[in-house]
């Protein structure tokens, strides 16, 4: 079976990405595109990557443009997908790369987004571990999928195991990240220009401000299982957040810490993180004394992580390394899209990236 596919935001950069993916993808067919401000121009003048796909004209983005598709792609600026997933409601399947059906807290949206709050979806991060299994199992069947938010998923993902297994505190995080600027979108701003990134690092959202850290609570706390008897055991979940503006196009590396738990061994921290992600191909631990590098997963869908246990500080730090527009994004969203349909879920996907 061929699915047909509609993707909004199509001029930008997350877009982009999934059109760059999907275009390889054998079980689907790229029928419609879409945009707001660049309806009427073709997709090309926009995406001169994605030669395949020169045929296609970017058509206005409404709810009647996108509906009769069997999967609907939302990349569009946070905020604005609910006015459209509002009435898509006969669409098979709905995939919003934007964050407005992240967040199960409609105070932690108001807090950080402001608007109107929509209810959640099945988030898209298949490897999380949650309570009971693996976020993959929630993916199964879904007919709404939230894409992560590219930093949110690349913490979770490294600090998660510690938290599930209760081998750190997740009481004391600290997280900094080093960010390209595609992260931020397409649009122009003045901080993203060329003259005020080459030769810097920015910081920005410093604070507790930025708008990944509900998002990175929420899935922390989801790792964690309930006692026998039902009670509440989510453990207080405190997250300092600060991410650095790079001159790099592509790519984050984030070095996230937290407290060992008492008692717990260095081999019994290791295994935690070992246990999460074996066999797993799109999450990979790397071999003790090892860390991972932004330009080994540019255009791959992969998230390097690399453990150190520092006993001076008496804290684990994991170092993670992802491709912001494909595994924090575009690739998590392909990825999620094939559990939910029943594929592979490694179709249309790679491992590999590219290199120098």
């Amino acid at each position: 079976m061929t699915y047909s596919v509609a993707v909004s935001g199509a001029s930008g950069y997350a877009g982009g990405e999934i059109l760059r993916i999907l275009a390889a993808h054998p079980d689907v067919e790229i029928r419609t595109v879409t945009a707001h401000s660049n309806a009427g121009q073709p997709l090309i003048l926009h995406q001169p990557h994605l030669r395949s796909l020169a045929h296609l004209t970017l058509q206005d983005t409404t709810p009647e443009i996108l509906a009769g598709h069997d999967i609907v792609f939302l990349a569009l600026p946070h905020g604005q997908s609910g006015q459209y997933t509002d009435a898509l409601g006969d669409a098979a399947l709905v995939i919003d790369a934007g964050a407005d059906h992240r967040l199960e807290s409609a105070d932690a949206w108001a807090q950080f987004y402001g608007g109107d709050f929509h209810e959640p979806w099945a988030y898209g991060v298949p490897e999380l571990p949650v309570a009971g299994g693996k976020q993959r199992d929630q993916l199964v069947g879904a007919t709404r999928i939230a894409a992560p938010g590219c930093n949110a998923s690349t913490v979770s993902l490294s600090l998660a195991p510690g938290v599930a297994a209760g081998v750190v505190d997740p009481s004391d995080i600290v997280t900094v990240l080093a960010v390209g600027p595609s992260g931020a979108g397409k649009s122009l701003k003045t901080n993203l220009l060329a003259s005020e990134i080459l030769g810097s690092a920015n910081p920005y959202a410093v604070g507790g401000t930025h708008r990944h850290i509900p998002e990175i609570a929420q899935a922390l706390a989801a790792a964690v299982a309930p006692t026998e008897s039902g009670a509440d055991t989510t453990p207080a979940i405190a997250i300092s957040f600060t991410p650095v503006l790079v001159p790099m196009a592509r790519g984050i590396l984030a070095t996230s810490t937290a407290p060992i738990a008492p008692g717990v061994s260095d081999a019994e921290i290791r295994a935690a993180w070992e246990s999460a992600y074996a066999g797993e191909s799109f999450v990979q631990l790397l071999p003790e004394g090892q860390f991972p590098r932004t330009a080994d997963v540019i255009g791959a869908n992969t998230a390097l992580l690399g453990l150190a246990i520092d006993r001076a500080a008496n804290r684990v730090v994991v170092v993670a390394a992802v491709d912001n527009l494909v595994k924090g994004t575009a690739g998590a969203a392909v990825q999620s899209m094939n559990i939910a349909l029943g594929l592979p879920e490694g179709t249309g996907l790679t491992v590999n990236g590219v290199a120098p």
